[in-house]
């Protein structure tokens, strides 16, 4: 019996070692093989000048290997807050076949591009637009540059405006900041709702009627203690994170294929723990998948911790506004937003806690503890799936089967683990295949159904064509985004009245990470989807933002307006 068991972990070994892809014949690349791309800002640079006669010229230095395109350009310019006319001049480019557009023009090393109708200079306000690829294979989003014109004339680069501030948020009263807090609360509430953290959530009220150390209430704390400082912790990184200029948003770590898998995996084990074919301990791994047995104030608080990381993947209704306040926040008052979000999560089980006699109502201990634990693996087991699904839109198929092979190997050690010294070496052996299975598979580089990175320039262009643009900012790990799409943007009703009020309907996918959606979060003052917005066909007109909890009525009104 031994032999075969350790010829199967030998066979699973052999898998990563005599192929780099176990899935398929693409070879795994490295991240050293990737090719490095230059910041934007040193990939292009905008030189400004005024000469004679109300003309201003910008002079562009363009690395090697880059280009911009001429389409793509754009100057708007303003004085006390009024729009002025101007007329662009083009120096010759050069036509390119190119993979994103087609054929078009484009520059490469250089450019000139003059401006016209500005006559008097001193204290106008230049927004630049402009894109560009590199022919190694990327291609940057849209990009804005702000420029200011001093009172001789002379333009320099400015910072690019604040983001617009919802009514919420606006001001720094107290007043603004007590609603942040409060429904930053009322969100972290309604998060345990959510299909992936109620099962865990019910795995901590259980140990409550069989806690053999420590009181209720003071396990209460401890797991209430573990959600706060999670959130906190998080919002740290986040603004540690943007604060080092990279635009992140929040649920940014299910963007990560190998965080997802992970993620995946682990639940996979949990409910390898419910249904009764191990034991944790309290030395390993005690993050509040036994608390029904043996729960503990590590086990409390861990279950705070894995409530938090399992909830994060979407923005919840009534959350967005206030994350969004934090975001645009000094650091502490952002922090101070996230533990309020921590405590609305972490509300309903200290209530519980706080006040015993509730706990009456529970049914006394007994057999059906040993059903129900049973039961509660296979929500767990079924987030597994759906998190192994998402590894598959992320990565291809071949990353999903790469999840799904560690599974295998997981569940394979935990059974080989009580059997004896020699089978804790062969689970041993398990376990380190898992950990290059799952590397190869994520880095077989296999296209998936939805690739193509989100352009904000289609909505300008279906606005210019007299069409109004309804935007739909989703991802498939956010579960608000999945019930809105099926309940009404894909029902014929909606379908329906798009068509007849000329609107397209454009979905940005966030699946994986996209700096473009990215930063149209951020012009929305939002750092999580889902994200609704509506374009009126109408240029002058501004774009209406929706709630992030959709119904038929919202989405009908909008257009009748």
């Amino acid at each position: 019996m031994s032999r075969f068991l350790l010829l199967f972990c030998i066979v699973s070994l052999s898998l990563v070692s005599h192929a780099d892809d176990p899935f398929g014949k693409a070879p795994a690349v490295s991240f050293d093989q990737q090719p490095q791309f230059l910041p934007v800002e040193q990939a292009y640079r905008a030189t400004l000048s005024q000469e004679d006669g109300g003309l201003l010229r910008i002079d562009w230095q363009i690395a090697e290997g880059y280009y911009l395109y001429r389409e793509r350009f754009e100057v708007k310019a303003q004085r006390d807050g009024e729009p002025l006319a101007v007329q662009l001049e083009f120096s010759p480019g050069k036509v390119k076949d190119d993979p994103y557009f087609g054929q078009t023009e484009v520059y490469y090393l250089g450019s000139t591009l003059v401006v016209r109708g500005l006559d008097r200079p001193a204290g106008v306000k230049l927004t630049l637009l402009s894109q560009g690829c590199a022919d190694a294979g990327l291609c940057y989003p849209p990009r804005s540059q702000y420029f200011y014109a001093s009172a001789d004339g002379q333009f320099s680069e400015v910072a690019a405006p604040p983001p617009r501030i919802p009514a919420v948020a606006a001001g720094h009263d107290s007043r603004g900041l007590l609603l942040s807090l409060l429904l930053a609360a009322l969100g972290g509430a309604i998060l345990n709702l959510m299909p992936c953290v109620f099962p865990v959530l019910g795995l901590k009220v259980l140990s409550f009627s069989n806690a053999h150390r420590g009181s209720p209430a003071s396990h209460g704390l401890i797991y209430s203690a573990g959600v706060v400082i999670s959130f906190v912790l998080i919002a740290a990184l986040l603004i540690v994170l943007q604060q080092a200029g990279q635009a992140v948003g929040w649920g940014f770590q299910l963007q990560s294929p190998l965080f997802v898998a992970l993620l995946a995996s682990l639940f996979f084990v949990l409910s390898l723990n419910l249904l009764g074919l191990f034991e944790l301990g309290g030395r390993w791994m005690n993050i509040g998948a036994d608390i029904s047995r043996e729960p503990g104030y590590r086990g409390s608080f861990f279950t705070g911790v894995l409530a938090t990381l399992v909830a994060s993947p979407c923005t919840a209704p009534f959350m967005g506004s206030a994350v969004g306040f934090a975001a645009s926040q000094p650091p502490a008052v952002a922090l101070l937003v996230f533990a309020s979000l921590g405590a609305g999560m972490a509300a309903p089980v200290l209530l519980l806690t706080l006040f015993p006699q509730w706990l009456n109502w529970l049914p006394k201990p007994g057999s059906w503890m040993l059903r129900l634990r049973q039961l509660m693996a296979f929500p767990l087991l079924a987030t597994a799936i759906w998190l192994a699904w998402v590894v598959g839109r992320q990565n291809g198929a071949n990353a999903m089967a790469g999840t799904l092979l560690v599974w295998l190997l997981l569940g394979f050690a935990v059974w080989l683990w009580p059997l004896g010294r020699r089978a804790k070496l062969l689970a041993a052996s398990c376990l380190l295949a898992a950990a290059p299975v799952l590397h190869s598979s994520l880095n077989s580089n296999q296209p998936t159904a939805d690739n193509q990175g989100f352009d904000r320039m289609q909505i300008q262009a279906l606005r210019e064509s007299g069409r109004a643009v309804f935007l739909d900012v989703t991802a498939d790990w956010c579960i608000t985004c999945a019930a809105n799409e099926s309940l009404v943007l894909n029902t014929n009703d909606i379908r329906q009245a798009f068509a007849e009020a000329n609107v397209s309907y454009v979905v940005a996918d966030w699946t994986r990470y996209d700096p473009a959606i990215t930063a149209l979060l951020a012009d929305f003052n939002r750092n999580g989807i889902p994200l609704y917005v509506y374009y009126p066909a109408d240029l002058q007109q501004a774009p209406q933002l929706l709630p992030q909890l959709l119904s038929k009525d919202i989405v009908m009104e909008v257009l009748r307006r």
